[in-house]
């Protein structure tokens, strides 16, 4: 029997509306069906369309997304996808994923999510390991991918492309031409679609996504549509989001993440504008003007390090300002996270710090923020504060590929920073003897796609999931996440040191930083890597006289060194002896998914980086 800790569930006084879940939907095809019915002329998406003159966003609603739907749906069925076959999708977040995503569902498919970076040989393996029958294909270099395993993946029929045109062969088709296909066979069977709809079965397979995998080869995790119905009415049962909210939609749909915000809607009813494009987050939120938006804690660290250092250039009374603003709202962000209002002098001082800063910097996100959703790794405190600090709360959820995403969030009336909030309604978490933190909810995963015995390890006898991290839970109930239980590492000297939350410390302390990789394993010291932001540390180069130079000239700098020096010194600061970083390296690159250091949802991946880089770690401790 499990050994832990007394089950954590939602506070009892938590509000939560149990018609809600009472109400849970079938499956996803059965969800997207009754939003369609519910809300047909209300808009579902809105997507960039790019011109030479610059890109018009066009809406589409409900009922217009469910002609195109229906239409790619029918298509898989002519192409011969039964229930629960696999259908792949290899693109980056665009408006016809979620199509393409869709269509799955309502045709009774089940989803299997490729990154666009994946490696051909990894491709090869998800497409071969699912068993995939159809590959949506974005582009001519993820066709080209296709092309080069076609001979080890004989189980794909078809691939269908989104850009650009089919071959001459009968192996790839156009999303166009499927959709006539689609129109073809409804036109003899018109009741095909609600058919496929009306068979799905609560516990049937929707979902395959294979882990990025920060080691290893990636597993295929099994999702149900119990998953993502439980999800999506666990989260609206909180009345965190409402039909009026209106999503801004970026994150990789491929991650479990922004599949789940990709099914919310389903059941809430809120529309979200969709655009993949990273260099492109800031300007869209101007234009678009969302009410939410999930990230990874990198892009708030990146925002807050950028607006930081453009104040700091700036200098003169805008900087004071600046500071001054900073200071007055944080202390109000204090008292919001206990539950209280400002009053007297400090309500003033708020309310005037608010106009002349906290409205500027909301006008850079668009103005009309209520809150942003953070998750996939560790978000620093004092990033978090700060943007509450300007009108922008960040809550912070935890959960992983194989919960389907959130098994706990904080909400926007309760929450505490450093927290991952409560468990979503339903979901138990338990925190084992040895600290880990275990989860039972109806978001847990089928299991590993043909891999029963990583089930069994991830799995016990009592249905709990042995997440890998290390947790607390604090007197309020709030999920504290320390670290990745596999990440911890004992000095020589038999300290133990979890490396995540010191590097996600300093990259809120350091504005030029990227990443921070702490080490340290069986040696008498913690020692690091350092990364820096290129776009930032060009900007702090001209200010220090090396304006032109390449980033290894810059990053190579005795300036720079002691500039990065100033910032592990107050970081130390804060840190037991034990876990001082004593030396340290600044890499001349910064770390990239593209290089296989970092995951597609921005994840360290510490193995390969600590091999990849074993001189220059090796050098700390030999002079």
């Amino acid at each position: 029997m499990l050994s832990a800790s007394p089950q954590i569930n939602t506070p009892a006084d938590e509000p939560v509306d149990q018609s809600v879940l009472d109400g849970e939907a079938q499956s996803v095809g059965h969800m997207f069906r009754k939003r369609v019915a519910a809300s047909p002329d209300r808009p579902a998406y809105l997507h960039a369309v790019v011109h030479d003159s610059g890109d018009e966003w066009v809406t589409v609603t409900w009922a217009e997304l469910d002609v195109v739907v229906r239409e790619i749906g029918a298509g898989l069925v002519a192409l011969g996808i039964e229930p629960e076959d696999r259908v792949a999708i290899a693109s980056s977040t665009r408006y016809e994923w979620a199509l393409a995503d869709l269509a799955v569902m309502v045709a009774g498919g089940a989803t299997t999510t490729i990154y666009p970076t994946t490696m051909a040989q990894d491709v090869s393996f998800i497409v071969s390991d699912s068993a995939a029958k159809v590959v949506f294909a974005e582009n001519a270099e993820q066709l080209e991918k296709l092309r080069g395993i076609r001979a080890a993946t004989p189980a794909v029929l078809r691939v269908i492309v989104f850009d650009g045109v089919a071959d001459t062969d009968d192996w790839t088709l156009t999303l166009d031409e499927v959709r006539q296909l689609g129109r073809e066979y409804l036109l003899g069977d018109p009741g095909a679609v609600d058919a496929r709809i009306d068979g799905i079965q609560h516990d049937q397979l929707a979902t395959i996504i294979y882990t990025s995998g920060t080691t290893g080869r990636p597993k295929g995790v099994r999702l149900r549509h119990s998953a993502w119905t439980y999800e999506s009415t666990a989260v609206a049962a909180t009345n965190i989001l409402s039909e009026d909210d209106l999503q801004y939609l970026w994150l990789p749909l491929a991650h479990v993440f922004g599949k789940v915000l990709l099914t919310l809607p389903l059941e809430i009813g809120f529309p979200t504008a969709i655009d993949g494009r990273i260099d492109k987050i800031v300007d869209n939120l101007a234009v678009v003007q969302p009410t939410f938006m999930g990230a990874a804690p990198r892009i708030f660290e990146k925002a807050y390090g950028r607006i930081q250092t453009t104040m700091a250039d700036e200098g003169g009374v805008k900087a004071k300002l600046f500071t001054w603003a900073s200071g007055v709202g944080r202390e109000v962000s204090v008292l919001r996270e206990q539950g209280k209002n400002p009053t007297g002098l400090l309500k003033t001082k708020y309310a005037l710090a608010d106009r002349v800063i906290g409205t500027k910097i909301r006008e850079r996100f668009g103005s009309r923020i209520r809150f942003f959703v953070s998750g996939s790794a560790a978000l620093n405190q004092d990033v978090a504060r700060w943007f509450d600090a300007m009108g922008m709360q960040i809550l912070e959820g935890y959960g992983m590929t194989e919960t389907s995403a959130a098994s706990t969030v904080a909400r926007p009336r309760a929450y505490r920073y450093g927290t991952v909030g409560w468990p979503l309604p339903s979901t138990k978490v338990r925190i084992a003897d040895d600290g880990e933190v275990l989860l039972r909810g109806a978001g847990n995963m089928e299991g590993y796609h043909n891999n029963p015995e990583a089930t069994a390890e991830t799995i016990d006898a009592d249905g709990w999931l042995h997440t890998g991290d290390i947790g607390e839970v604090d007197e309020r109930g709030f999920l504290r996440i320390t670290d990745r239980k596999k990440d911890m590492f004992k000095t020589s000297g038999g300290k133990y040191v979890a490396p995540s939350n010191i590097e996600a410390t300093f990259k809120g302390l350091c504005p030029f930083a990227s990443q921070l990789v702490v080490y340290g394993a069986d040696r008498n010291f913690v020692s690091a890597l350092v990364t820096l932001d290129p776009e930032a540390i060009t900007g702090w180069a001209a200010q220090n006289g090396m304006a032109g130079k390449s980033y290894g000239e810059i990053v190579g700098s005795d300036a720079c060194r002691d500039m990065v020096q100033g910032y592990v010194d107050q970081l130390n600061a804060g840190l037991n002896r034990w876990e001082t970083i004593k030396k340290f390296t600044i890499l001349e690159n910064d770390l990239t998914v593209e290089d296989g250091e970092l995951t597609p949802s921005l994840k360290l991946k510490r193995k390969v980086v600590s091999e990849k880089y074993r001189q220059q770690l090796d050098a700390h401790y030999t002079s």
